[in-house]
């Protein structure tokens, strides 16, 4: 399941440098895979046009376009914006399989991704990302 299986993060930094750089929240989520509690995220029920980056190295991450209401209590899209800008990982914590969805470029933690649950989307998938873990950069109008 996992892909760039064994790859290096194009960006790396120190445990420190990451503590420096990150707000505790933020270092929370994106540096120790926790998950910001639903419905509090600031992008949840945000339609602006534009492109979300990953709030800890500023990768391009997924776009506006792809996002969709699943009223789950998360930003959700349907797609990356690329296919090499995740990574996906099993993540069998708190007693059940899950995917992981790691930022390719930094590894940090963004969320997880779940298939079949019959939401009408092109990919029949819901990324489920920490409003915490994006930056969404608007569109210029």
């Amino acid at each position: 399941m996992e892909h760039a299986a064994g790859t290096s993060p194009r960006v790396q930094k120190t445990d420190q440098e990451w503590r420096a750089e990150l707000s505790p929240e933020e270092y929370a989520v994106l540096r120790q895979a926790a998950t910001e509690r639903p419905f509090t995220g600031e992008y949840t029920d945000t339609t602006t046009t534009g492109v979300y980056e990953c709030r800890a190295c500023g990768a391009e991450l997924f776009r506006s376009d792809t996002k969709f209401e699943s009223h789950c209590g998360w930003p959700s899209f349907y797609d990356p914006a690329d296919t090499d800008a995740v990574i996906l990982r099993e993540d069998r914590s708190l007693g059940m399989v899950r995917v992981e969805v790691l930022c390719a470029t930094c590894h940090s933690h963004l969320g997880h991704v779940f298939e079949g649950e019959g939401y009408g989307t092109p990919t029949d998938q819901r990324y489920c990302i920490n409003s915490i873990a994006l930056r969404l950069v608007p569109a210029e109008a």
